[in-house]
């Protein structure tokens, strides 16, 4: 290891095997990094639920480094949230060195994000999309692994080339880096198109390796959390939306959704978070059930909520609903699910927590296909919208009532301050006054006033007299300035005077 002058200091972390049994115990069940997902009240709720290990979310190193806001925000953490470690993404090297300078006391080791395939990473130059530039990650890995005092790891994506793919795994152990996670997808592998992972690839980079390594993708069970250990001989299993839907899969359960609801929000009371991710983590949870349109105003209602009161509001109507079915104090009807979702998805009743299957690629490029087709069909029958009314309008129209719907109700106070509000005018013109304008005329007409008057509108921000007074006083000032210069230049000449020609010193 090298410190910042150069020499050498005495290497004390842990490295490989040392640190993954002796610093993180050996962990088997690991919760994935998510950008807003999981922050320190989730990760506390699956560590409750059995998970051996936490990344932190993804964080931008630029940011982390500069803003102390943000970092601040990100620091969150306690003394129960161990094992833990910090991801960052970024495409310099000491730029990352210098965010992870600053994590490396809140966390076991530092995490760098190669995986993430998403529209955003490739705007930023990171994640999957550093893939084919070895020699900036080479320089990324070895400055951390160098430098820090505790260990770097990296999670990566694999290529369609699987011998590429062996040397960019090898690459990365070379370069320092102690412990490898390898998602078996590729790059292009995401959204509608993920498809299934290829685990083979996993088990042959892990033959190669001397280093630990996590496998991560196709987890939707404990059982698969298993075969993966088996068929790909990992020392550990990451899983990320498995865990979103059912943060109890690494013990094999299926709560009701909300009992895992109740204790999250339980956690956000400690370790608060923004309202967004309990939306996120919510609607995850109950996806299911907000799927059925019978719990549409319910769907609506969480969509709108922003406190915590509102988000225990909508938990504790979902458990009223559905615990009497689940008591089976009540028999249970199937009720009718949106067309996005099928029922035969569904192996456990809707108010369990239970994996999200998604539709395979090859399903969403047919549904594609008939799209176009029906597009360009001259006889496709034309969709119609209509207001409450009967009145028909147009799609944008309908979507943009559809918003409003979904908007908070408003108070009789705030409807009637809203129809009371009248615009008062200009007593120059027709055009409206400013509402703090100091005589009650509009922009254009107080400017004129402002510069013929010479007066200021502190409303409008027009300061003309102050401005002007400022530049008087300024020139006012030059002017002393001047005269002191011309007087000091006098001064000078009075007291150097020309020295006497003396006679026979006349050359």
């Amino acid at each position: 290891m090298v410190n910042d002058e150069g020499g050498e200091t005495e290497n004390t972390k842990l490295l490989g095997y040392d640190f993954y049994r002796r610093t993180l115990g050996s962990p088997r069940y690991v919760v994935a990094p998510m950008v807003d997902q999981s922050e320190l009240a989730w990760r506390m709720l699956c560590r409750r639920y059995g998970a051996e290990l936490c990344y932190s979310p993804m964080y931008h190193a630029n940011l982390f480094a500069h803003d102390p806001k943000y970092r601040k925000d990100a620091l969150q953490t306690c003394p129960e949230d161990r094992p833990l470690i910090i991801q960052f993404c970024g495409n310099d090297a000491q730029q990352i060195l210098d965010a992870a300078l600053l994590a490396q006391d809140h966390c076991d080791a530092v995490d760098i994000n190669l995986g993430c395939p998403q529209a955003i990473a490739k705007r930023g130059h990171y994640g999957s999309f550093l893939q084919d530039e070895w020699e900036l990650l080479t320089d990324i890995v070895r400055t951390l692994h160098e430098k820090l005092s505790v260990p770097v790891t990296c999670k990566i994506r694999i290529f369609e080339d699987r011998e590429k793919t062996l040397r960019y795994a090898k690459m990365l152990e070379a370069a320092g880096c102690q412990l490898l996670t390898v998602h078996g997808r590729t790059r292009e592998q995401k959204g509608p198109l993920t498809g299934v992972a290829d685990w083979s690839y996993i088990q042959e980079v892990r033959q190669h390796l001397k280093i630990p390594m996590f496998a991560n993708g196709n987890i939707l069970g404990l059982e698969d959390v298993h075969r993966c250990l088996d068929e790909t001989g990992v020392d550990g299993v990451m899983t990320a939306e498995g865990n979103l839907h059912n943060p109890a899969i690494f013990q094999g359960l299926a709560p009701p959704v909300w009992q895992v609801a109740k204790e999250y929000l339980e956690f956000v009371d400690l370790y608060p978070c923004p309202s967004s991710y309990i939306r996120g983590h919510l609607f995850k949870l109950f996806h299911h059930i907000m799927n059925i349109r019978q719990n549409s105003e319910l769907r609506d209602t969480l969509a709108t909520s922003n406190q915590l009161v509102q988000f225990q509001a909508v938990v504790d109507k979902v458990q009223a609903k559905y615990e009497p079915y689940h008591k089976k104090e009540v028999e249970y009807v199937p009720e009718e699910m949106d067309a996005t979702i099928s029922t035969d998805k569904l192996e456990l009743s809707p108010w369990l927590c239970q994996p999200y299957i998604r539709a395979s690629p090859e399903s969403h490029r047919q549904k594609i296909a008939e799209k176009e087709l029906a597009a360009i069909d001259p006889n496709r029958t034309k969709r119609q919208y209509f207001d409450k009314d009967g009145n028909e309008i147009s799609r944008k129209r309908m979507k943009k009532l559809r918003r409003r719907q979904r908007r908070p109700n408003k108070t009789e106070d705030q409807v009637h301050q809203r129809h009371e509000r009248r615009l008062q005018y200009c007593t120059v013109c027709a055009n409206p006054q400013g509402s703090k304008c100091e005589f009650n005329l509009c922009r254009v007409c107080c400017k004129d006033k402002c510069y013929g008057e010479d007066c200021d509108c502190r409303g409008h921000g027009i300061l003309i007299k102050s401005r002007r007074a400022k530049a008087k006083k300024y020139q006012e000032h030059s002017q002393i300035e001047e005269n002191n210069d011309s007087g000091v230049r006098t001064e000078n000449l009075v007291c150097d005077p020309v020295p006497p020609v003396v006679a026979g010193n006349v050359p």
